[in-house]
């Protein structure tokens, strides 16, 4: 991971590190389809390798399992020599990552698993190691089903309150934001006139309302994004494409340094999802490059944005144009701070070490069957 500032992954490693007697072992295990950190689009696996550093910075000893490569500071064991990234959203490339996962983990001597996958908390009961899990998706429907017949056998974390309230009986231990290396992303006070949409493009994401959004408020519009699966690119023919033109432009799916480019440079980040966010890492990103976030306040988006300081939080989709052009009244340096205060790596690191320390120390169920049947 390298910052467009010069500062990056080795210059975090280079800091005075805190380590104390009782380190702990953590074996995270991260979801298949990405290298950690990615290439492009990827927010768990960027989530990942900046939880990663953190919890090496505090002293830990991190082994990390995925699929392809991996720059983060931790050991690493690949299931796949190169991310299948593909096949995203077929089901065997998932389930038999979570396979050499758990034979990977019973040659661990770890204190603690992390694991970010789908399948991968079903093998939770074939070992002695407590599981934790992040929930990254939507905790109100099959995946929650899925968590709730696990019961007390994993750990539940969830990245906003937001995500937590819409399945409030699950076995959750903690809430932790997902967060980020402030340092890694440039902060530009003077801002452009163009706005800028970036994600996945799908119907949930609002690429389209974003392009009729800027269109309404007189503004140039450049959309980048991940347009590699079958519904994702029925979804561009239908609602984007037939938008684009000299005022809106996709220029594709952005690396690293180019995202944090069009994040310090844009007038605004769009952000007109049309489902329950859990989290939004762009919303950080962009808020910490000084760019304040126009946004429909579903999900975890109240949350994350302070509306009317780092951008606005609205209701309505005909909201959007008039808050394009407020946004030239925000104070930039007002997005960075609140994200170094409040969605630095380094409270993320913190929270989730709680969280492991809480479940080591919580009385352990009965190994001797699955929770559900207890």
């Amino acid at each position: 991971m390298t910052s467009t500032d010069g500062r990056g992954q080795a210059a975090i490693m280079a800091e005075p590190t805190r380590r104390w007697d009782g380190a702990l072992h953590i074996v995270i295990v991260a979801p298949p389809w990405e290298d950690v950190p990615p290439q492009g689009y990827g927010g768990i696996e960027q989530m990942l390798a900046y939880l990663i550093t953190g919890l090496a910075l505090r002293g830990h000893e991190v082994t990390l399992i995925g699929a392809g490569h991996s720059t983060a500071p931790a050991r690493f064991l690949a299931t796949y020599p190169q991310a299948p990234s593909e096949r995203i959203g077929e089901p065997m490339p998932e389930v038999l990552h979570a396979a050499r996962a758990r034979r990977m983990l019973a040659g661990l001597d770890a204190d603690i698993v992390h694991d970010h996958t789908l399948a991968g908390p079903l093998t939770a009961t074939s070992r002695a190691t407590p599981t934790v899990v992040t929930c990254h998706g939507p905790a109100d429907g099959e995946l929650g089903d899925c968590y709730r017949a696990l019961g007390a056998d994993i750990s539940l974390v969830a990245i906003s309150e937001a995500q937590r309230l819409r399945a409030p009986d699950l076995n959750w231990i903690a809430t932790v934001h997902n967060a980020l290396d402030v340092t890694a992303f440039p902060f530009r006070e003077s801002k452009e006139d163009w706005v800028l949409w970036l994600g996945r493009l799908s119907a949930d994401k609002g690429a389209h309302l974003a392009i009729d959004a800027a269109r309404a408020a007189g503004r140039r519009i450049v959309l980048a994004g991940k347009l590699t699966e079958r519904a994702e690119h029925a979804y561009f023919d239908e609602h984007v494409r037939p938008r684009l033109g000299p005022d809106a432009t996709y220029i594709g799916e952005a690396d690293a340094d180019h995202k944090r480019h069009l994040l310090a440079t844009a007038r605004c980040l769009l952000f007109p999802i049309q489902w329950e966010e859990p989290f939004g890492m762009v919303l950080i990103e962009a808020m910490a490059c000084g760019t304040p976030v126009v946004a429909l306040g579903r999900g975890a988006v109240p949350e994350v944005v302070v509306d009317g300081r780092t951008g606005f939080v609205l209701q309505a989709v005909e909201e959007l144009p008039a808050a394009i052009e407020a946004v030239g009244r925000l104070d930039p340096l007002a997005c960075r701070r609140h994200v170094e205060r409040h969605f630095g790596l380094g409270a993320m690191a913190a929270a989730y070490e709680d969280a492991y320390r809480r479940v080591l120390t919580a009385p352990r169920p009965d190994m001797g069957q699955p929770a559900a049947l207890r």
